[in-house]
């Protein structure tokens, strides 16, 4: 069977994610991997602890600290294995479906879990009427005192719809975030809603909705700050490890919020192969540049690395190691 008369164009031309596809190499690593790629919040950072959930006619689902921390964590686009497998044999059991045993070529059965994101710009949009989506996960992840000015805050005529995520500061696994718009462009939202997703996840806006009315403004924008100290202090031992193993071999710029660092390697046109390769197989894993690219077969001197999960002296480890790699591909 052909599938692709049945594709639309922008679906026919989707390709894997780079970062998704980096996500499932992280989940089979062993332990000893060091991973600076992924942006995976710290889940030491998560409010939510532990979890005992009583059920009819059975025993309560317990949630430890590191079932916690794997729940409220990124998980593989498709779904979590175990959960997946489980709903593939009962699908066998229930339909024994013909399929099942057929070659992807000829359309063998497969199933995946779905889920139920400045002055100027602003008056160009009104000038040359076009709508503004501000896509800001990394807000509340500012490290300056003053945070930075938003779109939403000079929008004096409804062009900008803003959306807001709690996945950096309350955990990346809820999967809930906000948007802030006008409203017939919100009700449009909402109805397709309806028809796609039907609504967000009940149980994380319960458990958000009910910590939220807890700790109240001042309790979240406190958690916040807790949570911004935490990737500063891990952005400064970053830049340390930078500044010790990297200068002189790379430059970069020091960020201001999120939990990123973009370095440039000097002398070496593509980093493509330094990055997937020599450096994989010293146990470190970092995204080149070019898969952020429109066109990612696009050469790229530059790299990004997380600060998010690794310790201080894993980031220091890691550069050594890359230090290392670059001298020896220069």
């Amino acid at each position: 069977m052909n599938y692709s008369r049945f594709l639309t164009a922008t679906s026919a031309a989707r390709k894997p994610s780079a970062i998704r596809i980096m996500t499932e190499t992280l989940s089979r690593a062993p332990k000893s991997v060091i991973s600076l790629a992924t942006g995976s919040p710290n889940p030491n950072t998560f409010p939510f602890k532990t979890a005992v959930i009583t059920v009819d006619n059975g025993e309560p689902i317990q949630f430890n600290e590191e079932m916690m921390k794997r729940a409220l964590q990124y998980s593989q686009s498709a779904g979590i294995p175990e959960l997946l497998s489980w709903l593939k044999q009962l699908q066998v059991k229930l339909h024994n479906p013909p399929t099942i045993n057929y070659p992807t070529s000829q359309g063998k059965m497969d199933l995946c879990v779905t889920s139920g994101s400045q002055d100027g710009l602003c008056k160009l949009a009104r000038k040359y009427d076009f709508l503004i989506i501000e896509d800001d996960p990394y807000y509340f992840l500012q490290f300056n005192k003053s945070w930075s000015p938003t779109f939403l805050s000079m929008d004096v005529d409804g062009r900008v719809i803003r959306a807001d995520s709690f996945s950096k500061v309350l955990s990346s696994g809820l999967r809930l975030g906000f948007i802030t718009g006008p409203k017939p462009l919100i009700e449009r939202v909402v109805l397709h809603t309806q028809v796609s997703t039907m609504h967000p996840s009940t149980f994380t806006q319960l458990l958000v909705s009910q910590l939220l009315h807890q700790w109240g403004e001042e309790g979240f924008l406190a958690h916040v700050e807790r949570v911004t100290d935490f990737y500063r202090k891990q952005k400064d031992a970053l830049l340390e490890a930078a500044d010790k193993w990297l200068s002189g071999l790379a430059e970069w710029h020091v960020p201001t919020a999120g939990m990123f660092l973009w370095l440039k390697i000097k002398g070496i046109y593509d980093v493509k192969q330094l990055i997937e390769e020599k450096a994989i197989k010293k146990e470190i894993l970092m995204l080149p540049g070019n898969v952020f690219y429109t066109d990612t077969s696009a050469p790229s001197p530059y790299f990004r690395v997380s600060f998010s999960s690794a310790s201080p002296e894993q980031m220091d480890m890691a550069f050594q190691r890359l230090a290392q790699i670059i001298k020896e591909s220069l």
